[in-house]
């Protein structure tokens, strides 16, 4: 099924990105990929190192004419983003990825593409494999976990790397050369309920479906909905206007991806049945109209279900929907000093709440430290509220922009002459792992770039050919560039 995807220029790249998508590399669960990279290096002969966590480390030599150029440090992320559309079959921890070519765009079948951030990785090995390639001596590092708490980051040791540069290939935009990054922290709140007998007799299904999604960093500035917010609000009209008792919500599921769906079941009284059904979709007309241009498929349904042994007490819930209300959403404040650069955000990423017990997860991010600390204290006050038990962990610092480093001046110059343009150069509201990886290489140069990928970690991630020959060619005549040892 991925044959045509092997024709593709450059095709060293593509049978790589082929071979590394027919390895299911879950977050966490990353031991078939760490194992199959390993075997990689080991094949070329090249010097292999798999640390305690899992990161890899192959190093190869200069080419013939290079030696005597400065080290260069590769980096990219093995794990991928794991979602799929709800009517797509697909087991992610057995399955490789099925791709298709779409006119100048690469997509996968109702699942993420793995782009993000196999491409780089792809690329990486490219380099590693080649036998005609001009380049320094590199130190690839493959890091593990980046999309569900940079562990594998956070876990390099110092003193393994000597390469006084490293080129990031996990930007996602062909035109832009990425020297900064926001921190971020996971912010969850849990806790138990009493659960009390419905006191009405009829029960739907409320769905809230279609919505665009996307990354919750990168994307978070284009007013997307959120699935759980939505559904909060939809929830608490109901409760208000039907007296609704809920007996279970489900929605969102990966922290640093805008939620996409949420799903929920209510009992009303039968009398109330026809009032639930014209609050619904006055409500849902109202939303999609609000959301019209970010959210085009969002669908809003309340179906008949099975009548629920249980609902929530109606304390809890009250204070349940409010908490979620009052839960900072999107955009916290945007940078003063950098046009267009959001500086704080929180993706309320994740509601689960059923047979007595509730998650609420969210994931925080700012490129200033006492900002992040600032917001998550927010989040905690409005759990706090409702009594739950708040847990923050995974914190990573931010990466600080350095433009006057030698490596920015060069790709600055480069990206002109090779394509007559300007690159953008910019800080990003993402987790990058540069920021974490300097606390233990301080005097190590960084930037990062990558070609044109949309929709990641969403079902829509697509990757665009012309853009990854076009960042190809970048990153070849960047590493003939590179100079002289000081």
């Amino acid at each position: 099924m991925n044959e045509p995807i092997r024709e593709l220029e450059p095709k060293v790249l593509w049978n790589h990105f082929a071979d590394l998508n027919a390895v299911p590399r879950p977050s966490k669960k990353e031991q078939r990929v760490i194992a199959f990279i390993k075997a990689f290096g080991e094949g070329l002969k090249l010097d292999t190192y798999v640390d305690e966590v899992g990161n890899v480390i192959i190093k190869k030599p200069a080419t013939t004419g290079m030696e005597s150029r400065q080290t260069i440090v590769l980096q990219s992320h093995l794990d991928m983003v794991h979602q799929k559309n709800s009517d797509t079959t697909f087991d992610f921890d057995t399955q490789g990825i099925e791709m298709y070519v779409d006119g100048d765009w690469v997509r996968a079948r109702g699942t993420t593409l793995g782009a993000d951030n196999g491409i780089g990785v792809s690329a990486i090995m490219s380099l590693l494999s080649s036998t005609d390639i001009p380049h320094p001596a590199i130190e690839a590092l493959f890091t593990i976990d980046e999309e569900t708490g940079m562990t594998g980051a956070l876990s390099l040791k110092g003193g393994l790397l000597n390469g006084k540069t490293l080129l990031n290939l996990d930007t996602e935009a062909d035109n832009e050369l990425t020297i900064g990054c926001a921190g971020g922290i996971d912010v969850t709140a849990t806790g138990n309920y009493e659960q009390i007998k419905p006191t009405g007799n009829t029960a739907f299904t409320i769905a809230v479906k279609g919505l665009t999604g996307g990354h919750s960093g990168a994307e978070i500035h284009l007013g997307r909905a959120n699935a759980n917010k939505v559904m909060n609000r939809i929830l608490l009209r109901l409760t208000k206007e039907c007296s609704a008792g809920i007996a279970s919500i489900n929605g969102g599921s990966l922290r640093n991806a805008i939620p996409r769906e949420s799903v929920s079941v209510v009992v009303v009284a039968g009398d109330k049945a026809a009032k639930l059904k014209e609050t619904s979709a006055l409500l849902a007309a109202a939303i999609k109209e609000e959301y019209r241009a970010t959210d085009p498929n969002l669908t809003i349904t309340a179906e008949a279900a099975t009548l629920p042994e249980k609902v929530m007490d109606t304390v809890f819930q009250n204070k349940l929907l409010r908490a979620i209300y009052a839960c900072p959403n999107g955009i916290y404040r945007m940078s003063p000093e950098i046009s267009g650069l959001v500086q704080s955000s929180n993706n309320l990423a994740r509601v689960l709440v059923a047979d007595g017990a509730y998650s609420l997860q969210c994931l925080t991010r700012s490129s200033v430290d006492s900002e992040k600390t600032d917001l998550k204290d927010a989040i905690s006050s409005a759990f706090e509220l409702m009594d739950a038990t708040l847990t923050c962990a995974g914190s990573y610092p931010g990466w600080a922009p350095k433009p006057d480093a030698h490596v920015v001046k060069l790709m600055t110059n480069l990206y002109t002459e090779l394509f007559h343009g300007q690159a953008h150069v910019n800080a990003v509201h993402a987790g990058l792992e540069c920021g974490i990886l300097g606390t233990n290489y301080p005097d190590m140069q960084m930037i990062s770039f990558g070609p044109n990928i949309n929709g990641a970690h969403s079902p829509d991630e697509c990757a665009q050919i012309s853009s990854v020959q076009k960042f190809w060619h970048y990153l070849l005549e960047t590493l003939k560039r590179i100079p002289e040892n000081a």
